[in-house]
């Protein structure tokens, strides 16, 4: 499976479809239908937290162990799942990890006690592990490299609004029918999707028109895999993008994560109110990394390192507009910049991930996306609600908000220096393949 890499920035392929556009659609159509499937099954817990607290009299501490062992699994075994999958196939990989998820929250459905339900819950974290970075290289593969930028962020922001429906629905079916069947419709939903996905999805009509799937680069010999991986970080700019990416979903994390209850503590929305309200907040969120995608690939055309113009732009803009937010008094003003610094809070995920694309060799795509996921984990999901709430506890919860939109400086300066380094880290990527083919006229960037 050919995933472009070129450092040109208009090669005489970069608008060509490597597959037929429709069926590249209807591979991103189900791509994104099975990201949606992983967050409802991961977020669905947080919907039914009372009724099983109230059933099995848990504590808040085992509640939240039964939420983060899925996190701590996907960490865990993303980087080593997503190598698999390079070696193994990317679509035989998604389909086992769909299937696994999604029985094992069916396996959530049926638990009898808590120790069922922790078993159940690791194993939905194992199927989780790579389905983000081998998802998206599948979907890199297949479209223009016009695209990259447009379809990182669409992609990524499939996780917002994959938890947003997971926690409405199901808590709307666990009210109607009990927490049970709130797992079940999820486990479900997963497994129709992943049957028509193997029906419909094929390693061999993923082949670019131009070139069979068993070409000799298409990465499956282990040898060439040991030598193509310290190429993962064998560049000032990738290492950039992946500092910058996950410091600045610091941010974004830290919204997700909080917004309930600020809405809660200084709004005085009821729970129920208050979640809805920081559900459309999600909303935006997920949205600005679609737009962001769209913008960078748009203005980048013509000079692509005006991506990380883009990148760097979402995240002075988030830090001045949530800054501002959290300064003003609450009402319709402070409401109306938080909206705004949501929308570019994760902007940047999109451009990041297309310069890692750009920066990587094809043949490790996946291994690639799955050290993204690493560092946007480890420097931004994990840690952001975490630290939030450690510096709630000190100096309140509106407090820390106004401290964490600072870590959009941190994210800025790393995505500075890989604009600084990324003309001449591409040379240096395409530097192999130009010896070994007639030299072609030079052109600049990508």
């Amino acid at each position: 499976m050919e995933f472009h890499t070129t450092a040109q920035p208009t090669p005489p392929n970069a608008s060509a479809w490597p597959v037929p556009r429709r069926y590249a659609w209807t591979v991103f159509a189900l791509s994104f239908g099975l990201l949606l499937s992983d967050y409802m099954s991961r977020q669905v817990l947080n919907a039914v937290f009372p009724m099983l607290k109230a059933e099995w009299l848990l504590s808040d501490a085992a509640l939240g162990s039964l939420s983060g062992v899925v996190a701590l699994a996907v960490g865990v075994l993303t980087f080593p799942m997503s190598l698999m999958a390079d070696r193994w196939g990317r679509v035989r990989s998604l389909l086992l990890a769909a299937t696994l998820w999604s029985v094992a929250t069916l396996g959530c459905a049926v638990s009898a006690n808590y120790g069922e339900m922790f078993i159940g819950r690791l194993f939905v974290g194992i199927g989780e592990a790579a389905y983000g970075s081998v998802g998206i290289a599948v979907v890199l593969s297949i479209f223009p490299v016009t695209l990259r930028a447009t379809l990182s962020g669409a992609f990524i922001a499939g996780g917002a609004f994959g938890s947003v429906l997971g926690v409405a629905i199901g808590g709307a079916v666990a009210q109607a029918a009990g927490w049970r069947w709130a797992f079940a419709v999820m486990g479900i939903f997963g497994l129709v999707l992943a049957a028509v996905y193997g029906f419909v999805v094929k390693e061999s009509k993923l082949a670019p028109r131009e070139r069979p799937v068993d070409d000799e680069d298409s990465g499956k010999d282990p040898a060439q895999l040991r030598g193509l991986l310290p190429r993962l970080f064998s560049s000032v700019s990738v290492i950039s993008a992946y500092v910058g990416s996950g410091l600045q979903l610091f941010v974004a994390a830290t919204l997700l994560a909080w917004l309930p209850s600020f809405f809660d503590r200084y709004y005085g929305m009821a729970s129920a109110k208050a979640g809805a309200t920081a559900g459309g907040f999600a909303l935006v969120i997920g949205l600005g990394m679609i737009l962001g995608g769209l913008v960078s690939d748009r203005v980048s055309s013509t000079a692509p390192s005006r991506k990380w113009a883009v990148a760097v732009g979402c995240s002075l803009g988030s830090l001045l507009l949530l800054s501002t937010a959290f300064q003003l008094p609450t009402g319709p003003g402070q409401l109306l910049a938080l909206s705004l610094g949501c929308l570019l809070s994760a902007g940047s995920a999109g451009p990041a991930a297309a310069m890692v694309a750009n920066l990587t060799p094809a043949a490790v795509a996946a291994t690639a996306f799955a050290t993204l996921t690493l560092a946007n984990s480890l420097l931004g999901l994990a840690p952001g609600p975490a630290v939030t709430g450690a510096l709630a506890d000190r100096i309140g919860l509106l407090g820390a908000l106004r401290v964490v939109p600072l870590v959009a400086i941190a994210a800025t300066v790393a995505f500075l220096i890989g604009r600084r380094w990324y003309a001449r880290d591409l040379l240096r990527l395409d530097a192999p393949a130009e010896k070994a083919q007639p030299k072609q006229p030079s052109e600049t960037g990508s």
